[in-house]
């Protein structure tokens, strides 16, 4: 019989069955993560081959949810390409890029919000909400519109009006607040204390997003047959990052890898570059960058709730974290979307200066399989 889900701190011994709604950790304050009863079963991944495409084919890795109370757009089982010219000219043959623009809303962040919100609306909250620089809050205003419950985003002044119109597009009610996305944050929680009934999605302070961004790292064990030598991450918040190397591990569970793992590259601007300094640094945590600055506005997240969780996660897969100078971002991103005809928003940009910056130095070899993460489209204008 198996083992059901159950939910887990991240940094002490406090567990509890998923039954209602929990932000962080009730004992500790820290990130709360879903643990599944994994164990060696030979016909699983023949039965996910079966069935439809997306991310939900991946049920058994994923919260259990009744499927009638699933929320979707037709997320997930996104294209890994090959990037032939641009690996021609960076003399790395085997370059892939894993391009997320192609989720609903553009970004990756549709798989985080889908089983967000799904299990959101399933454990009863009544009002959504989140703090956002970019594309998470357009993929909670869209879910939140596709589930038919009320959506709170709460971005800086500066946010690029775009999105904030796509936010509203969808019927969210926007708030622009001065300052970073941990003053929205801020803002977040104060209008959830307002109005009671309330759910906070913001990044890593809930279970759930983490559980859809980890079907990512799936995919590319599904693509490849095997997990790449490489990945370059552009990080924020870093959930994909925490989330895929949490798959890894549940693969071993399942007996469908060993102990190998890809080595993990966490790319930031240097305008706003917390966990390169503290991965220099050596240090556990990752104090809060002071004025953070970058137009790539998925990485101008100053203090990550999963800071320690993705200092682990670079440490101990023998990678590392790269910060590229902020003038070199939006034209590495047109040299991608004009090579390859991939919708490169800036965030792939910064992680296509980084490639350069690891090959350059020898630290990448010209024959391993790299992958390059396009987190989502260009749709900052």
């Amino acid at each position: 019989m198996p083992v059901p889900a159950t939910l887990h701190c991240s940094e002490c011994d406090w567990s509890s069955p998923i039954e209602r709604l929990f932000n962080l950790c009730p004992e500790c304050s820290a990130a709360v993560l879903v643990r599944y009863g994994l164990a060696p079963d030979p016909g699983l991944r023949e039965r996910i081959r079966s069935r439809p495409p997306g991310m939900w084919r991946w049920a058994e890795v994923l919260p259990p949810v009744p499927c009638e109370r699933i929320v979707s757009l037709g997320e997930g089982s996104t294209p890994l390409q090959a990037a032939p010219r641009l690996g021609a000219a960076l003399e790395l043959p085997n370059l892939l890029i894993k391009d997320e623009s192609l989720n609903p809303t553009r970004s990756f962040k549709a798989r985080g919000m889908a089983a967000a919100v799904t299990m959101a609306r399933h454990l009863g909250a009544s009002l959504l909400a989140a703090p956002t620089a970019g594309n998470a809050g357009c993929a909670l205003s869209a879910y939140g519109a596709r589930a038919g419950l009320p959506v709170f985003v709460a971005m800086p002044e500066d946010t690029p009006a775009s999105i904030v119109r796509e936010c509203r597009g969808f019927g969210a009610e926007v708030e622009l607040v001065p300052g970073v996305i941990t003053d929205a944050g801020r803002r977040v929680r104060e209008v959830l204390a307002e109005r009671g009934g309330g759910f906070d999605l913001s990044t890593l302070k809930e279970p759930y997003r983490v559980e859809g961004k980890k079907i990512m790292g799936y995919e590319l064990l599904e693509d490849l047959g095997r997990l790449p030598d490489v990945i370059l991450y552009p990080t924020g918040g870093g959930t994909g990052l925490i989330g895929m190397w949490k798959a890894f591990g549940e693969m071993e569970l399942l007996g469908w890898i060993g102990s190998e793992r890809p080595r993990m590259y966490s790319v930031q601007s240097a305008g706003c570059a917390p966990i390169v300094r503290a991965f220099a640094q050596g240090t556990e945590r990752a104090a809060e960058w002071e004025n953070p600055r970058t137009e790539a506005w998925g990485l101008r997240v100053p203090k990550a709730v999963g800071d320690r969780l993705m200092l682990t996660a670079l440490r101990e897969s023998g990678g590392g974290a790269v910060a590229v100078e902020e003038e070199t971002i939006e034209p590495a991103a047109a040299e991608l979307r004009k090579s390859e005809g991939i919708d490169a928003g800036p965030e792939a940009g910064a992680a296509l200066v980084a490639l350069r910056t690891l090959l350059q130095k020898g630290t990448i070899g010209r024959n391993e399989t790299v992958v390059l993460f396009n987190t989502g489209g260009d749709k900052y204008y």
